[in-house]
């Protein structure tokens, strides 16, 4: 089996990719600490929050819902993500692909059912 990619081996050019991300990544770091600035002042220290200065204690706890509500907004919506690649070829990948995407919307909705009964889309 000829594991050469036009005439180079496949090794060389994965060493060759490792080597020159390593180079690119330091080149950037030490570029960046050569040229950034390094005073450091009360001003820079405070926290900037759309440009409205804070006022009292920027600690505020939120209730534990607003976090699983965007955790499943973010899970739903990843997942359906993952359909239009499948969409754009499904025709050529047949009836395999097709009850293995059925599944996998039925896992989805399955999910989403569970969290409905749970509460867990009720915005309180």
């Amino acid at each position: 089996m000829d594991t050469s990619i036009f005439g180079i081996q496949s090794t060389t050019l994965a060493v060759t990719a490792a080597l020159t991300a390593v180079v690119l990544v330091v080149g950037a770091l030490v570029i960046a600490w050569l040229v950034g600035p390094r005073g450091y002042t009360k001003k820079k220290g405070e926290p900037y929050e759309c440009g409205i200065p804070t006022r009292g204690d920027s600690m505020a706890q939120f209730h534990v819902g607003y976090y699983l509500f965007a955790i499943l907004f973010l899970m739903f919506d990843v997942e359906t993500v993952f359909l239009f690649p499948w969409a754009t070829i499904c025709r050529t990948l047949g009836n395999q692909a097709l009850l293995a995407v059925g599944t996998f919307l039925v896992i989805l909705v399955l999910g989403l059912a569970y969290a409905w009964k749970k509460g867990a889309l009720r915005w309180k």
